[in-house]
C-alpha cells in the first residue's frame, strides 16, 4: 500500500511540476538532483561544470515534463536527459573524442577490482582521468549499459570508434590499478 501512495504522491507532484508548480518542481529537483549530480559527475569531471551541466539538463526536465508518458521510470527518463547533456557538454568543448584512430583491440582482460581495497572515490578519480572521449564511452557501456551501436548513434561515431575507445579506457584503467597494486605491494 506505501509503495503505491509514494508512486500517487509522485504522479501528483509531476502533474503539478507541468502546470508550472515551482514547489512541485523543486519537490522533484530536491528528490533526484543528488542522482542525479553523480551521473553528471561520471562524465564530466570538474564539479562544478557537472552542477553546471546538472541544472541545465534540469531545466529542460521541467521544459520537457508534458513529454513524459508515465512509462517506465520517471528517474529513468530524468538520467537519459542528463547524460544527453553531458554529452553536449562534452561536444562543446571539442576535446570529447580523438579524431586520431585507436587501435587498441580489447585482449579479453577484465578489469579487476576485487582482489583492492578501492574505494569508490578512488574508482571515481581513476574513471574521471580517462580522456574525455574513452571516459564517456566507457561509462556509457560499463555504467549505464548501452550497446555500442547506441552509443556510436548517441556519440554521432561509428561503432568502431566505440569499441576501439572502451578497449583504451580498460587498458588505461587496468595499467593504473595494477599500478596501485603496485604500490601497495611496496613494488614498482
Amino acid at each position: 500500500m506505501k509503495v503505491i501512495n509514494l508512486h500517487r504522491d509522485e504522479n501528483k507532484t509531476i502533474q503539478q511540476a507541468i502546470a508550472h508548480n515551482r514547489q512541485a518542481q523543486r519537490i522533484l529537483y530536491e528528490k533526484y538532483s543528488p542522482k542525479m549530480l553523480s551521473v553528471c559527475r561520471q562524465y564530466v569531471k570538474d564539479v562544478q561544470h557537472a552542477e553546471d551541466v546538472m541544472i541545465t539538463a534540469f531545466m529542460k526536465v521541467f521544459t520537457n515534463l508534458g513529454r513524459y508518458e508515465n512509462k517506465g521510470s520517471f528517474e529513468g527518463w530524468i538520467r537519459r536527459i542528463m547524460i544527453h547533456e553531458c554529452i553536449d557538454f562534452l561536444r562543446v568543448k571539442k576535446n570529447f573524442i580523438s579524431h586520431d584512430a585507436i587501435d587498441v583491440l580489447s585482449d579479453g582482460q577484465e578489469i579487476s577490482l576485487e582482489t583492492t581495497d578501492f574505494s569508490v572515490d578512488d574508482i571515481q578519480y581513476l574513471i574521471d582521468n580517462l580522456p574525455d572521449g574513452c571516459r564517456t564511452v566507457f561509462n556509457l557501456y560499463a555504467v549505464e549499459g548501452y550497446k555500442h551501436q547506441e552509443i556510436a548513434k548517441m556519440l554521432n561515431i561509428n561503432e568502431g570508434t566505440s569499441k576501439s575507445q572502451l578497449a583504451h579506457a580498460r587498458k588505461l584503467l587496468q595499467n593504473k590499478i595494477n599500478l596501485l597494486k603496485a604500490n601497495e605491494n611496496g613494488t614498482e
